[in-house]
């Protein structure tokens, strides 16, 4: 008779191990897809599973949390303490591959670019575009905002964003757009070094505040630092992003519920 339950042991603990794979499987896939993962394609950008259906579609997200993003810039206040922003990117980091995962496109870094912020090191992971931008800056509304989303050991965010608006246009930007088109799902790789800093704005006065993801899982904690001087790309750049992205792929702005917001001292 005690022999009878070894079929039902050797059942429980394979259908443990497969739940436990599944689950740290699905970890990797949140992680490594952060801000636009892969584990998160039945959302979108309009419809029944817009923005504002995401807090019940992603049950356990933070879509629903009190201090989101994006949100307009405005009713910020100097602050002499706010420090430079230590940017570490060098000429011969590689980007990986770059992919159209439905959301946007997303250009994946191997490790090398980094930042210090007060001390910290944060890790450049991925970069990806958002048309026409997500945050507004005193109610304006920019062509297109690039995010460079960042991680440190903790598994803490902090992304810098970069606006762009028309005029001429962007050398960098046409290096990174050679390997376009994508359709929707499809990955091409890079393995081709590039210069972050070439992509940046010349002045790097920010503005600073706390929120969280633009995408789902939302997650909270975020450090946002958003360059106060656009870089600026031609038409011609923008529309590419724009035909190979989902038309308007941006959350719109959320309440301020209290925050803080600042900008660093002239």
């Amino acid at each position: 008779m005690k022999y009878s339950f070894f079929p039902l042991i050797v059942f429980s603990v394979l259908v443990a191990c497969k739940e436990n794979k599944s689950i740290n499987h699905q970890s990797t896939s949140n992680m490594e897809g952060s801000e636009h993962g892969k584990a998160h394609k039945h959302w979108s950008y309009s419809g029944e599973t817009g923005p504002e259906h995401w807090a019940e579609i992603e049950v356990d997200s933070d879509c629903n949390g009190k201090f989101q993003s994006p949100i307009n810039i405005v009713k910020y206040k100097e602050n002499g303490n706010l420090k430079a922003i230590d940017l570490y990117y060098a000429d011969e980091t590689r980007i990986h591959d770059v992919t159209n995962n439905g959301h946007s496109i997303q250009y994946n870094f191997e490790t090398g670019d980094y930042i210090l912020v007060n001390g910290l090191k944060y890790d450049l992971k991925q970069v990806h575009f958002h048309e026409p931008s997500e945050h507004t800056i005193d109610g304006v509304r920019y062509p297109l905002e690039m995010h460079l989303v960042h991680m440190d050991d903790s598994g803490q965010y902090t992304v810098i964003s970069v606006m762009a608006k028309e005029g001429e246009g962007s050398i960098p930007f046409d290096f990174l757009e050679s390997f376009l088109p994508l359709k929707a799902g499809e990955s091409k790789k890079v393995d081709r070094p590039f210069n972050m800093n070439d992509n940046l704005p010349e002045l790097k006065d920010y503005f600073f505040y706390t929120g969280s993801l633009t995408t789902p899982p939302c997650t909270e904690g975020v450090n946002w630092y958003i360059f106060k001087e656009p870089i600026t790309v031609s038409l011609e750049q923008v529309d590419l992003l724009k035909n190979l992205m989902p038309i308007n792929n941006y959350r719109n702005e959320q309440p301020h519920n209290g925050r803080q917001l600042f900008v660093t001292a002239n």
